[in-house]
């Protein structure tokens, strides 16, 4: 019995890590389509990816929607994407989305979900470039609101974080 056990267990091993190779694959073939310059299907590999929760994906997938590169643009359909990603812990994402609420594209102006959301990225950015970034978006916001508006912006970005961008 036991042995059987163990027999299953490397059997599920074996096939979970399959799973990562295919993803990883699939994922590389999607961006080498882009690379290549074929945007349609990077857009289909991309969306088949995204659709299964695949933050890198749906980052990627949210920036052809911005740029209307394989998929018509589409600003709310870029929103969509980022805001996935985001929530998944993404910086890229986040820092994407904070500028889409910086600018009102694909949702409401509102500086404030812009500054959460790039305080956030900066908190979650390993790469010194992405916070260098959220930080000249978010200090360029910072001038426009107010005290109040930046204490709330800064509050939000802490319970967003904490519980895990449940309800961001």
């Amino acid at each position: 019995m036991i042995q059987m056990l163990k027999n299953m267990l490397f059997v599920c091993a074996f096939i979970f890590s399959l799973t990562g190779q295919a993803i990883a694959v699939r994922l590389s073939d999607a961006e080498d389509a882009f690379d290549a310059g074929d945007y349609e299907k990077a857009a289909m590999i991309f969306r088949s990816l995204a659709e299964k929760g695949d933050s890198e994906a749906q980052i990627n997938l949210g920036m052809m929607y911005y740029r209307g590169q394989g998929v018509p643009q589409d600003y709310l359909e870029a929103v969509t994407w980022y805001r996935l990603a985001a929530k998944q812990g993404n910086p890229f994402a986040q820092l994407d989305l904070g500028m889409m609420f910086e600018n009102g594209q694909g949702v409401l102006q509102d500086n404030t979900q812009a500054y959460k959301w790039l305080t956030i990225a900066i908190t979650k950015a390993t790469d010194g470039e992405l916070k260098k970034m959220a930080a000249s978006h978010r200090h360029s916001i910072e001038k426009k609101m107010t005290a109040d508006q930046i204490a709330e912006a800064r509050q939000l970005a802490k319970k967003c974080t904490a519980n895990k961008f449940k309800g961001c």
